[in-house]
């Protein structure tokens, strides 16, 4: 007898084509009403309903009331990290559904991934804070240095916060689009939202795309420039 958790439940949940493209509208951390997931999902709403009831009772969302209306998001970052990983896979073997070639390219750039900076952007993020020994040690065990915590706090973020929340402070996700990683967890999060906070990025309001205005551009390169 097998033992152990199993993954065919979740997978046959995800494995829905309805319920992978309500699933991967959330991948933009957004939350999103019950009717915007059916049109993403393009489905009725009752249709759609039942659906997010069951992604509700498999744990791959959640729920939110304001008043007569419901909201939903993903779980958490598990979910989208899992999804980010399966985009990864899906690419490399080349399962793609059809997507035209310039409303990639920005996604393949700069993307939200759940609620942190994904695509080439993310990565060279990522490779900065390792290059510049502000993170330090291995893959799974990535811990903030000293010179890591001076410089978020001169770039508006407080490590207090950051380690005071429930989730790990540094987290490494699988890049779909660059076949190696960007940075999530609590300090991938704190970085996209000053970044956002300066107006460095601007979110496309259809897809999880990101774009870097003028000043953003020119601060990210003056940000992984310094040593």
């Amino acid at each position: 007898m097998k033992v152990g958790p199993d993954i065919s439940h979740v997978a046959a949940l995800i494995g829905d084509p309805a319920r992978t493209n309500i699933l991967m509208a959330l991948m933009n951390g957004e939350a999103w009403a019950a009717g915007d997931l059916a049109r993403e999902a393009g489905v009725m709403p009752a249709t759609a309903s039942s659906h997010l009831s069951k992604l509700l009772a498999g744990g791959l969302v959640q729920r939110e009331r304001q008043g007569r209306h419901q909201f939903y998001s993903l779980a958490n970052e598990d979910v989208g990290e899992a999804l980010e990983v399966l985009l990864r896979i899906t690419a490399r073997t080349g399962h793609v559904r059809h997507i035209v070639a310039p409303h990639e390219a920005p996604l393949r750039l700069a993307r939200v991934c759940y609620d942190h900076l994904a695509g080439e952007y993310g990565v060279r993020l990522l490779d900065f804070l390792r290059r510049s020994d502000l993170l330090l040690g291995p893959d799974q065990e990535l811990q903030l240095s000293d010179d890591g915590a001076r410089f978020l706090e001169d770039f508006g973020i407080s490590v207090r916060q950051l380690e005071g929340m429930r989730r790990p402070v540094c987290r490494l996700c699988l890049d779909w689009s660059e076949q190696t990683y960007h940075l999530g967890g609590a300090l991938g999060h704190a970085l996209l939202e000053r970044m956002l906070a300066l107006k460095w990025l601007k979110k496309d309001p259809d897809t999880r795309a990101v774009a870097f205005t003028k000043n953003g551009t020119q601060g990210f390169a003056e940000l992984i420039a310094r040593q």
